[in-house]
């Protein structure tokens, strides 16, 4: 049972039909239109101009290494890790906390790098960082 002659629809179409674009790209354009001034809110104000440069203060940094053997090094000074703990406790009661820098040896046991984090957490340092040197 056939609807109709199939020679006449065989042909396909080789065209886009191009009015439902035309059609949403005006929608959207008159859209554009009407809300663009809508919202721009704009106050002209005449600010005024300063001619002094922001102070930039860098926070302390502290250095703490830690050779192959486990001693610790505050900035280049042999200390023990009772005397660390009451120098960590030190420097997190100023008033701007210093950021600590950890410096590890290769060969070190990681237990000694945690032992160090352990005890600048348990004074209050919250600025901790490592130091590593980049492979070349």
């Amino acid at each position: 049972m056939a609807f109709g002659t199939q020679d006449d629809t065989d042909e396909v179409m080789n065209e886009i039909n191009m009015t439902p674009l035309v059609d949403v790209m005006l929608v959207l354009l008159i859209i554009f239109i009407i809300t663009v001034p809508v919202m721009q809110h704009a106050v002209n104000l005449d600010l005024p101009h300063a001619t002094s440069q922001p102070e930039q203060m860098r926070p302390q940094t502290i250095q703490l290494s830690v050779d192959a053997q486990g001693a610790y090094f505050w900035n280049g000074a042999a200390l023990s890790l009772n005397q660390l703990s009451a120098q960590l406790a030190q420097a997190a009661q100023q008033s701007e906390q210093p950021e600590l820098h950890i410096r590890a040896d290769r060969a070190v046991r990681y237990e000694f790098v945690a032992t160090a984090m352990v005890e600048a957490q348990r004074a209050g340092l919250h600025k901790i960082s490592f130091v590593t040197t980049p492979k070349s």
